[in-house]
């Protein structure tokens, strides 16, 4: 090879290098893949995503549904066929849908309505897939599938057969699912428009439940053919097709809107789409989330780093959705779950805060604050309407999972300044959450508060399972009431008692396991006591993963257990261990224990979220080079921009916050505080630009695959060896300077004024 097509060549790699990098600066939606994560079963998850076509906290998604109508796995990446494209609101397949309705376009004789006969084979190679944009070709109908979102709704566009047409006409229909259930479709020959409801749910709404949906068509409906079947369980079914005239080549352009509130909202919403051109529409959409994705802004990773980045940050702009509407006069109201009434303000939906907490609410009050004082408003109306702040929405109150970690996504918000209104709403709903417990779904304030509040502890002999997780998480959570109470300023005696209750995790350490253990009603242990154990006293894990669930109280930990040597011995196991398990309480493998088994990092169990801070703890005990060694090797090789690029359930943006965080450099272990824990950041430059606050710059000087750890690191130009950041110096225009090695710094970090923040030293 000559020298001058050498340089050449290196001049076209340099020139295309650098229009990625203005891409990723410019357009980071069009680095996403949304069908990251699909590659899932029920067995085993890689996300349990689907691709969700929406905007950010969209009120409505759609999906093309490959799975059948009620299944969970809505989209999986090895299906073959599409069934129709479905307007979905589902958080996860273990939750399921509601608000659901599906179309699906199709050619010939007569219409097919039973899902499986009008299913059509298709082929990744000729999708299209976008946060604000999908198509697909239907190969049974020779047809051109498009979508693009709106809040409330969407537009379609339709290109029917070119070829293989008699005399130029072809019969064209569109069938219109409402699934099973209570259910109305209406329509018309020779009118644009068809309406509707579905009422199809899995629960987390009152009787008087209906998604209202309208659909309106750019050409008059020629025949409306109705069908309606009783399903096995007895239930009506009702779909309808509607032929529409169409000659070869015609584009057929659909728009979709629904609302729960009424068919009058639904003509209202409807307005978003109406009127505006399909590339209009999309332009806007991708506008959008260039906007938000925009907020942070990666610099000098791989292509696939900047593709999972990206993939992630989009995933954490889906949940919680937005659950109001807009009325006529332009006033926010919302249909509530909680008592089905149309009431004014805001409402979110479609999040459990068991997983959320941890990430995805500290990332939108870090990066987002804008969207999350509405979030916050809108759990005061929740409270309001039900009598308790959600844990688990969808859209109502859900039976999932433990905790009252409302307190922790409130007191998080708070304290970085996410300020709502009605004080007095707030801190009477935290403590009413705290010492009652919902009377329908035991999930909802605190199953167990009695014996908590009594004996410091939820005893595992009496008929509530999941008792050592469940008191290690409400000691969390009466530290972050106690901390929001005294940040608003409320009188000692309201917020005392959550101080000292916030120590209650010592009650279940076991000096002789050096774990958490269940305790019997009388104080004693549970015998006989096996570690590996998942469930029964642990909620999808055991008592090495939830020994370190203190989040708040890291050094009372390592007191605990006689110092930091034992503790960073203890750390190192979890890794190093095999993936021994004992699932006999389940009965079977769960998904969660198979994919920690899977990976290859001994006990360690990223795919579920009460280990996804651990590796952070070397910082707390004059070990973080070893932090920036693992949250390496966790973020290498368990996250990919492909549809088997998660190591477990993505749930609602936590899974994917924990990646958006760990690449820039920092992790929020404990909400409630002020700050984050130093990793090893993934990018050379990562720019944040907080809404409300100043650019802030990351750079990582010497930045590569082989030198994760940190030699130094500089906030402003003056040295610092601490490690965390603050919320106030991640949003206020900092410039903070890492210099990356192949070889750890082992004298950096180590003394205590520069670990973070454990309550036991403020106890000191």
């Amino acid at each position: 090879m000559t020298k001058n097509l050498v340089f050449k060549t290196l001049s076209i790699i340099a020139s295309f290098l650098i229009s990625l990098i203005a891409s990723a600066q410019s357009n980071p939606a069009d680095w996403v893949n949304p069908l990251v994560g699909t590659q899932s079963s029920y067995e085993l998850s890689h996300g349990n995503t689907y691709p969700a076509i929406a905007m950010p906290w969209g009120m409505n998604t759609w999906t093309p549904q490959t799975g059948k109508m009620g299944n969970g796995w809505q989209y999986t990446y090895d299906a073959h066929k599409i069934r129709g494209f479905k307007q979905t609101h589902q958080p996860s397949p273990w939750i399921n849908d509601y608000g659901q309705f599906s179309i699906m376009p199709m050619v010939g004789s007569h219409p097919q309505f039973d899902e499986e006969a009008r299913a059509s084979w298709f082929s990744h190679k000729t999708e299209v897939v976008k946060p604000y944009y999908y198509s697909v070709y239907l190969a049974d109908y020779n047809l051109k599938a498009e979508i693009t979102p709106s809040e409330r709704g969407a537009a379609f566009r339709f290109t029917y057969p070119h070829s293989g047409v008699e005399a130029g006409f072809i019969t064209s229909w569109l069938v219109i699912d409402a699934f099973d259930g209570e259910s109305e479709i209406l329509a018309q020959e020779g009118s644009f428009t068809i309406s509707g409801y579905s009422s199809k749910n899995s629960g987390g709404v009152p009787e008087n439940f209906k998604c209202y949906f309208t659909i309106e068509l750019d050409r008059p409906i020629a025949e409306v053919q109705l069908d309606e079947v009783i399903t096995e369980k007895g239930l009506p079914h009702k779909r309808m097709a509607i032929r529409l005239d169409t000659k070869k080549n015609s584009v057929v352009q659909v728009r979709v809107a629904s609302s729960f509130i009424s068919p009058e909202q639904a003509q209202i919403n409807l307005h978003e789409v109406r009127g505006y051109a399909f590339e209009s529409l999309m332009e806007k959409g991708r506008k959008r989330w260039n906007d938000l994705l925009g907020r942070i802004i990666v610099e000098g990773g791989s292509t696939d780093e900047t593709k999972t980045f990206y993939s992630a940050l989009y995933r954490c702009l889906l949940f919680p959705r937005r659950f109001y509407e807009i009325d006529a006069q332009g006033k926010i109201i919302h249909y509530s779950p909680y008592s089905g009434e149309v009431l004014p303000g805001y409402l979110y939906t479609d999040t459990g805060f068991w997983d959320t907490f941890r990430a995805l609410f500290p990332l939108l009050n870090l990066i987002y604050p804008d969207e999350n004082i509405k979030i916050q408003e809108g759990l005061l109306n929740t409270y309001r309407e039900s009598g308790f702040f959600p844990e688990w929405a969808s859209p109502g109150h859900r039976d999932c999972m433990i905790g009252n970690h409302s307190a922790s996504v409130l007191a998080d918000a708070f304290i970085k300044g996410i300020k709502v209104t009605d004080l007095k709403t707030l801190s009477e709903g935290v403590i009413h959450g705290a010492n009652h417990v919902h009377p329908e779904i035991k999930s909802v304030g605190r199953i167990g508060f009695e014996y908590y509040n009594k004996l410091g502890y939820v005893p595992y002999n009496v008929k509530i399972n999941e008792s050592v997780a469940r008191s290690l998480e409400y000691s969390y959570d009466d530290w972050c009431i106690y901390r929001l109470l005294k940040a608003m300023g409320r009188p000692e005696k309201e917020w005392e008692p959550f101080a000292t209750r916030s120590l209650n995790y010592r009650i279940l350490f076991d000096p002789t396991s050096n774990l958490m253990r269940p305790r019997l009603k009388n104080g004693r242990w549970v015998e006989p006591f096996d570690p590996f154990k998942w469930g029964d006293a642990y909620t999808e894990g055991n008592a090495w993963h939830y020994v370190w669930s203190c989040l708040h109280d890291i050094q009372g930990l390592i007191n605990l257990l006689g110092g930091e040597g034992i503790f960073t011995e203890m750390l190192d196991l979890v890794f190093n261990l095999p993936p021994i398990f004992n699932d006999s309480y389940y009965g079977h493998t769960i998904h969660e224990i198979r994919e920690m088994q899977i990976v290859g990092m001994g006990n360690y169990a990223h795919g579920n979220q009460p280990m996804q801070h651990m590796a952070y703890l070397y910082n707390y005990a004059s070990e973080p080079w070893k932090a920036q060694m693992r949250i390496r090797d966790i973020m290498k090789k368990l996250y990919q921009p492909t549809p088997d690029g998660y190591c477990g359930d993505e749930d609602n943006g936590q899974t994917s916050a924990w990646y958006v965080f760990s690449a820039m450099g920092f992790y929020p272990v404990c909400p409630g505080t002020d700050q984050y824990v130093i990793g090893s950041p993934l990018f050379k430059r990562i720019t944040l630009y907080p809404q409300g606050g100043l650019p802030t710059s990351i750079v990582a000087q010497g930045n590569n695959a082989a030198t994760p750890y940190i030699q130094e690191m500089t906030l402003n130009g003056v040295a610092s060896t601490k490690c965390y950041l603050t919320h106030q110096e991640l949003r206020g225009g900092s410039q903070i300077n890492f210099v990356m090695s192949s070889k750890a710094n082992e004298d950096r970090g180590i003394e205590m004024r520069d670990r973070p923040y454990s309550f036991s030293k403020e106890e000191n």
